[in-house]
Protein backbone atom coordinates (compact mmCIF):
# COMPACT_ATOMS: atom_id res chain seq x y z
CA UNK A 1 0.00 0.00 0.00
CA UNK A 2 1.36 3.62 -0.82
CA UNK A 3 1.81 6.08 1.88
CA UNK A 4 -0.35 8.90 0.99
CA UNK A 5 1.68 12.01 1.47
CA UNK A 6 -1.08 15.22 -0.11
CA UNK A 7 1.18 17.55 -1.82
CA UNK A 8 3.99 15.37 -3.24
CA UNK A 9 3.67 14.29 -6.97
CA UNK A 10 6.46 11.91 -7.44
CA UNK A 11 6.41 12.85 -11.17
CA UNK A 12 7.42 16.07 -9.73
CA UNK A 13 10.67 17.09 -8.31
CA UNK A 14 9.49 18.08 -4.40
CA UNK A 15 9.67 22.02 -3.67
CA UNK A 16 13.51 23.18 -2.31
CA UNK A 17 13.95 23.54 1.14
CA UNK A 18 17.23 24.95 2.32
CA UNK A 19 18.32 24.00 6.12
CA UNK A 20 19.65 26.44 8.27
CA UNK A 21 23.07 25.42 7.63
CA UNK A 22 22.46 26.23 3.69
CA UNK A 23 20.96 29.05 4.57
CA UNK A 24 24.74 30.02 6.58
CA UNK A 25 26.89 29.23 3.70
CA UNK A 26 24.45 30.72 1.06
CA UNK A 27 24.41 34.14 3.00
CA UNK A 28 27.58 36.22 2.73
CA UNK A 29 26.06 38.85 5.53
CA UNK A 30 25.47 35.87 8.29
CA UNK A 31 28.45 34.33 7.53
CA UNK A 32 30.60 37.09 8.03
CA UNK A 33 28.81 37.40 11.68
CA UNK A 34 30.93 34.42 12.70
CA UNK A 35 34.28 35.66 10.92
CA UNK A 36 37.41 36.50 13.52
CA UNK A 37 34.72 34.36 16.27
CA UNK A 38 35.96 30.93 17.97
CA UNK A 39 33.52 28.89 17.20
CA UNK A 40 32.45 24.89 18.42
CA UNK A 41 30.28 22.90 16.41
CA UNK A 42 27.82 20.63 18.02
CA UNK A 43 26.46 18.41 15.13
CA UNK A 44 26.53 14.61 14.45
CA UNK A 45 26.17 12.56 10.57
CA UNK A 46 23.11 13.73 9.68
CA UNK A 47 24.31 17.55 10.08
CA UNK A 48 24.56 17.72 6.18
CA UNK A 49 24.09 20.20 3.58
CA UNK A 50 22.05 18.72 -0.06
CA UNK A 51 25.03 17.49 -1.41
CA UNK A 52 25.60 15.54 1.57
CA UNK A 53 28.67 17.62 2.75
CA UNK A 54 29.16 17.62 6.88
CA UNK A 55 28.39 20.97 8.54
CA UNK A 56 32.00 19.94 9.98
CA UNK A 57 33.91 20.01 7.07
CA UNK A 58 32.20 23.08 5.36
CA UNK A 59 33.24 24.91 8.45
CA UNK A 60 36.80 23.90 8.51
CA UNK A 61 36.69 24.52 4.68
CA UNK A 62 35.82 28.28 4.91
CA UNK A 63 39.55 30.14 5.92
CA UNK A 64 37.46 32.63 6.96
CA UNK A 65 35.63 30.65 9.79
CA UNK A 66 37.99 29.60 13.38
CA UNK A 67 36.28 26.26 14.41
CA UNK A 68 38.16 25.63 17.80
CA UNK A 69 36.26 22.29 18.60
CA UNK A 70 33.42 19.80 18.35
CA UNK A 71 30.85 18.62 20.10
CA UNK A 72 28.48 15.05 19.46
CA UNK A 73 25.25 14.10 21.04
CA UNK A 74 23.99 10.57 21.90
CA UNK A 75 25.10 7.58 19.42
CA UNK A 76 28.25 9.95 18.73
CA UNK A 77 29.59 12.93 16.11
CA UNK A 78 29.47 9.84 13.84
CA UNK A 79 26.41 8.37 14.75
CA UNK A 80 28.45 5.13 15.40
CA UNK A 81 26.78 3.66 18.45
CA UNK A 82 24.89 1.31 17.32
CA UNK A 83 22.59 0.74 20.87
CA UNK A 84 20.76 3.45 23.16
CA UNK A 85 22.12 4.47 26.30
CA UNK A 86 25.83 3.50 24.98
CA UNK A 87 27.94 6.17 26.17
CA UNK A 88 30.93 8.17 23.68
CA UNK A 89 34.18 9.38 25.15
CA UNK A 90 36.19 12.21 24.00
CA UNK A 91 38.47 11.77 20.98
CA UNK A 92 40.81 13.69 18.47
CA UNK A 93 39.07 13.63 15.00
CA UNK A 94 42.55 12.56 12.78
CA UNK A 95 40.86 14.35 9.69
CA UNK A 96 40.84 17.64 11.13
CA UNK A 97 43.20 17.06 14.58
CA UNK A 98 39.85 18.90 16.44
CA UNK A 99 39.22 17.57 19.84
CA UNK A 100 35.52 15.84 19.80
CA UNK A 101 33.45 16.59 23.14
CA UNK A 102 31.12 13.84 24.08
CA UNK A 103 27.89 15.16 25.56
CA UNK A 104 26.79 11.89 25.57
CA UNK A 105 28.90 9.96 28.57
CA UNK A 106 30.68 11.78 31.66
CA UNK A 107 28.99 15.05 30.67
CA UNK A 108 25.88 15.87 29.03
CA UNK A 109 26.21 19.53 29.62
CA UNK A 110 29.34 20.94 28.30
CA UNK A 111 31.52 21.63 31.12
CA UNK A 112 33.69 25.27 31.28
CA UNK A 113 36.68 23.29 29.90
CA UNK A 114 35.10 22.40 26.72
CA UNK A 115 33.43 25.90 26.29
CA UNK A 116 36.50 27.68 27.47
CA UNK A 117 38.00 30.09 25.00
CA UNK A 118 34.87 29.75 22.32
CA UNK A 119 32.85 33.00 21.77
CA UNK A 120 30.03 31.20 19.83
CA UNK A 121 29.08 27.74 19.87
CA UNK A 122 27.12 26.77 16.57
CA UNK A 123 24.39 23.69 17.16
CA UNK A 124 23.35 21.69 13.88
CA UNK A 125 20.99 18.74 14.66
CA UNK A 126 18.16 16.74 13.01
CA UNK A 127 16.00 16.16 15.24
CA UNK A 128 12.64 13.84 14.67
CA UNK A 129 9.72 15.85 16.75
CA UNK A 130 9.06 13.99 19.83
CA UNK A 131 10.19 15.34 23.53
CA UNK A 132 12.05 11.99 24.63
CA UNK A 133 14.74 12.84 21.73
CA UNK A 134 17.65 13.29 23.59
CA UNK A 135 18.84 15.73 21.54
CA UNK A 136 16.91 18.32 22.39
CA UNK A 137 17.94 18.04 25.92
CA UNK A 138 21.57 18.15 24.76
CA UNK A 139 20.41 22.02 23.17
CA UNK A 140 19.40 22.75 26.17
CA UNK A 141 22.03 21.28 28.53
CA UNK A 142 24.40 23.50 25.75
CA UNK A 143 22.85 26.18 26.15
CA UNK A 144 22.24 26.61 29.84
CA UNK A 145 25.83 25.82 29.95
CA UNK A 146 26.85 28.79 27.22
CA UNK A 147 25.16 31.38 29.23
CA UNK A 148 26.68 30.37 32.49
CA UNK A 149 30.08 31.37 30.41
CA UNK A 150 29.12 33.91 28.31
CA UNK A 151 29.02 32.37 24.87
CA UNK A 152 26.61 33.05 22.43
CA UNK A 153 24.42 29.98 20.76
CA UNK A 154 23.67 29.74 16.71
CA UNK A 155 21.03 27.19 15.91
CA UNK A 156 20.93 26.02 12.05
CA UNK A 157 17.71 25.26 12.48
CA UNK A 158 16.07 22.51 10.29
CA UNK A 159 12.92 20.95 9.43
CA UNK A 160 10.54 18.74 11.24
CA UNK A 161 10.19 15.36 9.50
CA UNK A 162 6.77 15.02 11.11
CA UNK A 163 5.52 18.51 10.21
CA UNK A 164 4.62 21.18 12.26
CA UNK A 165 0.91 21.21 13.07
CA UNK A 166 0.13 18.52 15.01
CA UNK A 167 0.49 18.49 18.80
CA UNK A 168 -0.29 15.03 20.69
CA UNK A 169 0.01 13.42 23.87
CA UNK A 170 0.68 14.34 27.51
CA UNK A 171 2.46 16.63 28.57
CA UNK A 172 5.48 16.34 30.79
CA UNK A 173 5.03 16.59 34.70
CA UNK A 174 7.97 18.53 36.26
CA UNK A 175 8.81 16.21 39.18
CA UNK A 176 9.41 13.88 36.06
CA UNK A 177 11.98 15.53 34.32
CA UNK A 178 14.80 13.86 33.02
CA UNK A 179 17.39 13.56 30.18
CA UNK A 180 14.37 12.42 27.76
CA UNK A 181 12.43 15.55 29.19
CA UNK A 182 13.49 18.67 30.46
CA UNK A 183 10.60 20.82 29.94
CA UNK A 184 6.51 20.36 29.67
CA UNK A 185 5.59 19.71 26.62
CA UNK A 186 3.05 17.34 24.71
CA UNK A 187 5.08 14.10 23.76
CA UNK A 188 4.86 15.27 19.86
CA UNK A 189 5.41 18.89 20.18
CA UNK A 190 5.30 19.76 16.37
CA UNK A 191 8.51 22.05 16.50
CA UNK A 192 11.91 22.28 14.70
CA UNK A 193 14.98 22.45 17.01
CA UNK A 194 14.99 26.17 16.36
CA UNK A 195 11.89 26.90 17.41
CA UNK A 196 12.19 24.89 20.68
CA UNK A 197 15.59 26.42 21.58
CA UNK A 198 13.43 29.66 20.96
CA UNK A 199 10.90 28.14 23.47
CA UNK A 200 13.67 27.12 25.85
CA UNK A 201 15.42 30.29 25.94
CA UNK A 202 12.46 32.67 26.91
CA UNK A 203 9.54 30.72 28.37
CA UNK A 204 11.72 28.34 30.13
CA UNK A 205 14.32 30.46 31.03
CA UNK A 206 17.47 29.78 30.20
CA UNK A 207 18.42 33.34 29.10
CA UNK A 208 21.54 32.37 26.90
CA UNK A 209 22.71 34.80 23.65
CA UNK A 210 20.82 32.77 20.90
CA UNK A 211 20.21 33.19 17.20
CA UNK A 212 18.54 30.97 15.00
CA UNK A 213 19.37 30.62 11.51
CA UNK A 214 15.88 29.36 9.67
CA UNK A 215 15.24 26.39 7.03
CA UNK A 216 14.05 28.63 3.95
CA UNK A 217 11.22 27.65 2.19
CA UNK A 218 9.90 24.88 4.85
CA UNK A 219 6.10 25.24 6.00
CA UNK A 220 4.51 23.97 8.85
CA UNK A 221 2.26 21.06 6.34
CA UNK A 222 4.99 19.77 4.70
CA UNK A 223 6.29 16.46 6.43
CA UNK A 224 9.98 15.46 5.06
CA UNK A 225 9.57 13.91 1.88
CA UNK A 226 8.03 17.48 0.55
CA UNK A 227 11.68 19.14 1.30
CA UNK A 228 13.54 17.45 -1.19
CA UNK A 229 16.01 16.97 0.98
CA UNK A 230 18.44 13.79 1.58
CA UNK A 231 16.97 11.94 4.65
CA UNK A 232 20.54 10.76 6.51
CA UNK A 233 19.46 8.71 9.55
CA UNK A 234 20.14 11.58 12.79
CA UNK A 235 20.07 8.05 14.81
CA UNK A 236 20.84 4.17 14.26
CA UNK A 237 17.40 3.50 14.80
CA UNK A 238 16.05 6.41 12.82
CA UNK A 239 16.81 4.66 9.81
CA UNK A 240 14.21 6.45 7.85
CA UNK A 241 12.47 9.70 7.63
CA UNK A 242 9.12 7.72 8.37
CA UNK A 243 10.53 5.93 11.36
CA UNK A 244 10.02 9.43 12.92
CA UNK A 245 6.13 9.22 12.62
CA UNK A 246 5.56 6.39 14.38
CA UNK A 247 8.70 7.43 17.45
CA UNK A 248 6.29 9.65 19.60
CA UNK A 249 4.44 7.07 21.05
CA UNK A 250 6.16 3.81 19.88
CA UNK A 251 9.24 4.96 22.02
CA UNK A 252 6.80 4.47 25.21
CA UNK A 253 7.05 0.43 24.91
CA UNK A 254 10.98 1.52 25.86
CA UNK A 255 9.80 1.43 29.29
CA UNK A 256 8.17 -2.22 28.76
CA UNK A 257 8.85 -5.58 28.33
CA UNK A 258 7.51 -5.17 25.00
CA UNK A 259 10.02 -5.10 22.23
CA UNK A 260 9.79 -1.78 20.36
CA UNK A 261 11.56 -3.61 16.89
CA UNK A 262 15.30 -2.66 18.17
CA UNK A 263 17.41 -5.76 16.72
CA UNK A 264 15.64 -5.30 13.65
CA UNK A 265 15.31 -3.66 10.44
CA UNK A 266 11.74 -2.07 11.24
CA UNK A 267 12.36 -0.29 14.78
CA UNK A 268 9.27 1.12 16.16
CA UNK A 269 7.07 0.15 13.50
CA UNK A 270 7.35 -3.55 14.96
CA UNK A 271 6.27 -4.57 18.35
CA UNK A 272 5.67 -7.73 19.54
CA UNK A 273 6.78 -10.22 22.55
CA UNK A 274 7.31 -13.63 22.77
CA UNK A 275 3.88 -15.99 23.01
CA UNK A 276 1.25 -13.11 22.09
CA UNK A 277 -0.88 -14.48 19.19
CA UNK A 278 -0.11 -11.68 16.27
CA UNK A 279 -3.59 -12.55 14.81
CA UNK A 280 -5.56 -11.49 17.69
CA UNK A 281 -3.63 -8.29 18.46
CA UNK A 282 -4.16 -6.84 15.43
CA UNK A 283 -7.27 -7.64 14.92
CA UNK A 284 -8.35 -5.99 18.73
CA UNK A 285 -5.99 -2.78 17.20
CA UNK A 286 -8.38 -3.07 13.84
CA UNK A 287 -11.30 -2.80 15.81
CA UNK A 288 -10.19 0.62 17.71
CA UNK A 289 -10.49 3.20 14.73
CA UNK A 290 -7.57 4.42 14.72
CA UNK A 291 -7.50 6.18 11.55
CA UNK A 292 -4.14 6.24 9.24
CA UNK A 293 -3.08 3.24 10.05
CA UNK A 294 -3.46 -0.24 9.89
CA UNK A 295 -2.11 -2.72 12.22
CA UNK A 296 -0.23 -6.26 9.92
CA UNK A 297 0.18 -9.49 12.10
CA UNK A 298 4.13 -9.92 12.22
CA UNK A 299 6.16 -12.39 13.70
CA UNK A 300 9.65 -11.48 13.83
CA UNK A 301 13.15 -11.92 16.17
CA UNK A 302 15.45 -9.68 17.21
CA UNK A 303 19.18 -9.84 17.37
CA UNK A 304 20.00 -7.45 20.01
CA UNK A 305 17.89 -5.96 23.42
CA UNK A 306 14.84 -7.35 23.98
CA UNK A 307 14.21 -10.83 23.78
CA UNK A 308 17.00 -11.37 21.09
CA UNK A 309 17.17 -14.39 19.43
CA UNK A 310 13.41 -15.55 20.46
CA UNK A 311 10.15 -15.07 18.09
CA UNK A 312 8.07 -12.59 19.04
CA UNK A 313 4.79 -12.05 17.83
CA UNK A 314 2.93 -9.06 17.37
CA UNK A 315 2.48 -6.20 15.10
CA UNK A 316 3.78 -4.22 12.33
CA UNK A 317 2.29 -0.58 11.83
CA UNK A 318 1.85 0.79 7.97
CA UNK A 319 1.19 4.35 8.34
CA UNK A 320 -1.20 4.90 5.10
CA UNK A 321 -2.12 9.02 6.17
CA UNK A 322 0.40 10.69 8.38
CA UNK A 323 -2.45 13.17 8.26
CA UNK A 324 -5.18 11.32 10.17
CA UNK A 325 -2.36 9.16 12.38
CA UNK A 326 -2.36 9.60 15.82
CA UNK A 327 1.02 7.97 17.20
CA UNK A 328 0.53 8.47 20.34
CA UNK A 329 -3.47 7.24 20.87
CA UNK A 330 -2.08 3.83 18.73
CA UNK A 331 0.77 3.11 20.90
CA UNK A 332 -1.55 3.30 23.85
CA UNK A 333 -4.22 1.25 22.07
CA UNK A 334 -1.19 -1.00 21.40
CA UNK A 335 -0.03 -1.18 25.08
CA UNK A 336 -4.09 -2.09 25.95
CA UNK A 337 -4.27 -4.29 23.32
CA UNK A 338 -1.12 -6.79 24.49
CA UNK A 339 -2.36 -6.41 28.42
CA UNK A 340 -6.06 -7.64 27.56
CA UNK A 341 -4.71 -10.38 25.60
CA UNK A 342 -1.76 -11.50 28.04
CA UNK A 343 -1.49 -9.17 30.72
CA UNK A 344 1.90 -11.58 31.71
CA UNK A 345 3.68 -10.20 28.65
CA UNK A 346 3.08 -6.26 29.31
CA UNK A 347 5.66 -5.53 32.01
CA UNK A 348 7.38 -2.31 33.04
CA UNK A 349 10.89 -2.12 32.55
CA UNK A 350 13.20 -1.10 35.63
CA UNK A 351 15.34 1.79 35.93
CA UNK A 352 18.15 2.59 35.30
CA UNK A 353 17.14 4.24 31.94
CA UNK A 354 19.01 7.41 30.26
CA UNK A 355 20.70 8.72 33.46
CA UNK A 356 17.56 7.90 35.58
CA UNK A 357 18.39 5.75 38.66
CA UNK A 358 15.08 5.38 40.33
CA UNK A 359 11.86 6.53 38.88
CA UNK A 360 10.30 4.15 36.44
CA UNK A 361 11.39 4.44 32.77
CA UNK A 362 7.34 4.25 31.40
CA UNK A 363 7.09 7.57 33.83
CA UNK A 364 9.33 9.43 32.49
CA UNK A 365 8.88 8.47 29.08
CA UNK A 366 5.36 9.45 29.39
CA UNK A 367 5.88 12.28 31.95
CA UNK A 368 3.98 10.88 35.01
CA UNK A 369 2.99 7.81 36.40
CA UNK A 370 0.03 7.84 34.44
CA UNK A 371 -0.12 5.61 32.20
CA UNK A 372 1.00 3.04 34.48
CA UNK A 373 -1.19 3.32 36.64
CA UNK A 374 -3.84 3.69 34.30
CA UNK A 375 -3.14 0.32 32.15
CA UNK A 376 -2.23 -1.48 35.24
CA UNK A 377 -5.93 -0.85 36.57
CA UNK A 378 -7.42 -1.94 33.11
CA UNK A 379 -8.73 0.93 31.56
CA UNK A 380 -8.86 1.69 28.03
CA UNK A 381 -7.02 4.30 25.55
CA UNK A 382 -9.51 6.91 24.87
CA UNK A 383 -9.82 7.73 28.56
CA UNK A 384 -6.22 8.69 28.40
CA UNK A 385 -6.24 10.05 25.38
CA UNK A 386 -9.21 12.99 26.49
CA UNK A 387 -6.97 13.66 29.28
CA UNK A 388 -4.16 15.28 27.41
CA UNK A 389 -6.82 17.83 25.24
CA UNK A 390 -6.13 20.49 27.67
CA UNK A 391 -2.79 20.34 27.76
CA UNK A 392 -2.73 20.08 23.97
CA UNK A 393 -4.45 22.99 23.27
CA UNK A 394 -2.33 25.26 26.28
CA UNK A 395 0.77 24.48 24.07
CA UNK A 396 -0.61 25.04 20.78
CA UNK A 397 -1.42 28.80 22.53
CA UNK A 398 2.05 29.02 23.74
CA UNK A 399 3.95 27.92 21.24
CA UNK A 400 2.48 30.83 19.00
CA UNK A 401 5.30 33.21 20.12
CA UNK A 402 8.21 30.86 19.16
CA UNK A 403 7.22 29.85 15.86
CA UNK A 404 9.37 30.74 12.78
CA UNK A 405 7.06 29.26 10.35
CA UNK A 406 3.74 29.07 8.64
Amino acid sequence: MELNIPGVDRKESAPRVLTGLESLFGDAGLLSSLENKALGLLSNQASVNRRLNSAASLFIADRGLDLRALFGPQHGARGEKQDNMVESGDYIDTTCGLTVHSLYGAHRKPTPEMIAGLDVLVVDLQDVGTRVYTFQSTLALAMQACREVGVRVVVLDRPNPVGGEAVEGPQLDPQYASFVGLYPVPLRHGLTIGELARLYNDHFGIGCALDVIAAEGWRREMLFPHTGLPWVMPSPNMPAWDTALVYPGMVLLEGTTISEGRGTTRPFHLAGAPLLDPVKLAGKLEGEGLEGVIFRPASFEPTFQKWAGEVCGGVELHVTDPRLFRPVASAVALLAAIRDQRADRLGWREPPYEYETTKMPIDILYGSPELRRHLGEGGGWRRLAEGWREGEESFLELRQSYLLYH
